[in-house]
């Protein structure tokens, strides 16, 4: 089991990465700063969110969802693998079914990772248990019960 002090959050381009205790990225959670649809530089607005120390009511986590092992250029493989990596996909999904359901989450969208073609990423809100300030070890704080049963449910 981590402690708190095994993750770390790194910010970085109007999000904060999320690294385990290897340093390895875990995955990215993304604050709801509110709508900046309308605002002409959103960087700036971020920046100075944090600088100022605002608060949030929680965000977007994004996390690996799983790993096919399959769509790599260069595979090639036998038909017993094929069915071993599908078979392995389905364990984990089964997974991330009881997470959802022990977070009572409804809300979540599934899409291909920015960086491996070959992954899919999990993205959910998060609602913090109060208003928290844009600040690393607060936000934390607050992701930390989430990240914890991800990596007891296996998914992390």
């Amino acid at each position: 089991m981590f402690s708190l002090a095994s993750w770390k959050l790194e910010f970085e381009d109007g999000y904060f990465r999320i690294y385990d205790s290897e340093k390895l990225v875990a995955g990215y959670f993304d604050p709801d700063f509110g709508d900046l649809s309308a605002v002409k530089d959103p960087e700036d607005l971020i920046l100075s969110k944090i600088k100022n120390r605002d608060v949030v009511l929680g965000g977007m986590l994004m996390i690996p969802l799983v790993k096919f092992k399959l769509f790599d250029t260069d595979l090639n493989t036998v038909l017993s693998e094929v069915k071993q990596n599908i078979s392995r996909v389905s364990v984990h999904l089964e997974k991330w079914s009881v997470f959802l359901s022990e977070m009572h989450n409804t809300r979540h969208f599934i899409g291909i990772s920015h960086t491996d073609q070959d992954m899919l990423t999990m993205t959910f809100p998060v609602k913090f248990s109060k208003p928290t300030i844009l600040e690393k070890s607060a936000l934390l704080e607050e992701v930390y019960p989430i990240l914890s049963l991800l990596q007891k449910s296996e998914l992390l």
